[in-house]
Protein backbone atom coordinates (compact mmCIF):
# COMPACT_ATOMS: atom_id res chain seq x y z
CA UNK A 1 0.00 0.00 0.00
CA UNK A 2 1.15 3.34 -0.84
CA UNK A 3 2.22 5.11 1.83
CA UNK A 4 -0.70 7.92 2.50
CA UNK A 5 -3.32 5.83 -0.29
CA UNK A 6 -5.56 5.11 3.53
CA UNK A 7 -6.19 9.38 3.27
CA UNK A 8 -8.03 8.52 -0.32
CA UNK A 9 -10.99 6.37 1.55
CA UNK A 10 -11.39 9.27 4.96
CA UNK A 11 -14.47 11.03 4.93
CA UNK A 12 -13.99 14.71 5.35
CA UNK A 13 -14.74 14.33 9.17
CA UNK A 14 -11.93 11.33 9.19
CA UNK A 15 -9.15 13.92 7.42
CA UNK A 16 -10.57 16.42 9.91
CA UNK A 17 -9.65 14.34 13.13
CA UNK A 18 -6.12 13.25 11.21
CA UNK A 19 -5.21 16.67 10.78
CA UNK A 20 -6.08 17.77 14.10
CA UNK A 21 -4.34 14.26 15.92
CA UNK A 22 -1.38 15.59 13.58
CA UNK A 23 -0.87 19.19 14.30
CA UNK A 24 -1.34 17.99 18.12
CA UNK A 25 1.29 15.80 17.95
CA UNK A 26 3.21 18.67 15.47
CA UNK A 27 2.48 21.41 18.27
CA UNK A 28 3.96 18.74 20.87
CA UNK A 29 7.42 18.16 19.50
CA UNK A 30 7.79 21.93 18.09
CA UNK A 31 7.05 22.81 21.89
CA UNK A 32 9.78 20.72 23.43
CA UNK A 33 12.27 23.18 25.10
CA UNK A 34 15.00 22.34 27.98
CA UNK A 35 16.16 18.24 27.99
CA UNK A 36 13.22 17.34 26.06
CA UNK A 37 14.96 18.87 22.51
CA UNK A 38 17.42 15.83 22.86
CA UNK A 39 15.46 12.78 22.56
CA UNK A 40 14.45 10.09 20.43
CA UNK A 41 10.82 10.51 19.42
CA UNK A 42 9.24 7.02 18.70
CA UNK A 43 6.03 8.41 19.38
CA UNK A 44 5.97 10.93 16.77
CA UNK A 45 7.10 8.23 14.42
CA UNK A 46 3.88 5.91 15.55
CA UNK A 47 1.79 8.58 14.28
CA UNK A 48 2.08 7.29 10.75
CA UNK A 49 0.05 4.57 9.59
CA UNK A 50 2.80 2.16 8.40
CA UNK A 51 3.62 1.12 11.88
CA UNK A 52 7.02 0.43 10.89
CA UNK A 53 9.67 -0.01 13.88
CA UNK A 54 12.82 2.50 12.47
CA UNK A 55 16.27 0.47 13.12
CA UNK A 56 18.08 3.25 14.10
CA UNK A 57 21.92 4.14 14.33
CA UNK A 58 23.69 5.00 17.49
CA UNK A 59 26.60 6.85 17.74
CA UNK A 60 29.75 5.55 19.90
CA UNK A 61 30.12 8.47 22.98
CA UNK A 62 32.71 10.29 21.03
CA UNK A 63 30.95 10.79 18.24
CA UNK A 64 27.59 10.86 19.69
CA UNK A 65 28.91 13.89 22.33
CA UNK A 66 30.26 15.59 18.98
CA UNK A 67 26.80 15.70 17.73
CA UNK A 68 25.43 17.32 20.55
CA UNK A 69 28.07 19.74 20.93
CA UNK A 70 27.15 20.64 17.07
CA UNK A 71 23.25 21.14 17.81
CA UNK A 72 23.43 23.00 20.87
CA UNK A 73 25.47 25.21 19.00
CA UNK A 74 23.05 25.35 15.95
CA UNK A 75 20.91 26.32 18.45
CA UNK A 76 23.30 29.63 19.62
CA UNK A 77 23.19 30.58 15.87
CA UNK A 78 19.57 29.59 15.35
CA UNK A 79 17.80 30.73 18.53
CA UNK A 80 20.51 34.00 20.16
CA UNK A 81 17.75 35.24 22.15
CA UNK A 82 16.06 32.15 23.72
CA UNK A 83 16.58 32.14 27.42
CA UNK A 84 19.23 30.23 29.18
CA UNK A 85 18.48 27.75 31.76
CA UNK A 86 20.63 25.49 34.27
CA UNK A 87 18.72 23.32 35.04
CA UNK A 88 19.37 19.55 35.29
CA UNK A 89 18.02 16.39 33.66
CA UNK A 90 15.63 14.77 35.48
CA UNK A 91 15.12 11.07 35.06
Amino acid sequence: MAPDQDLEDMSADALRVEVRRLRAAIREHRDATGHALCWHHPRMWALLPEGVDPQIEVPEWPRFMRGCVAYRESLDRQAPDAPRTDAEFER
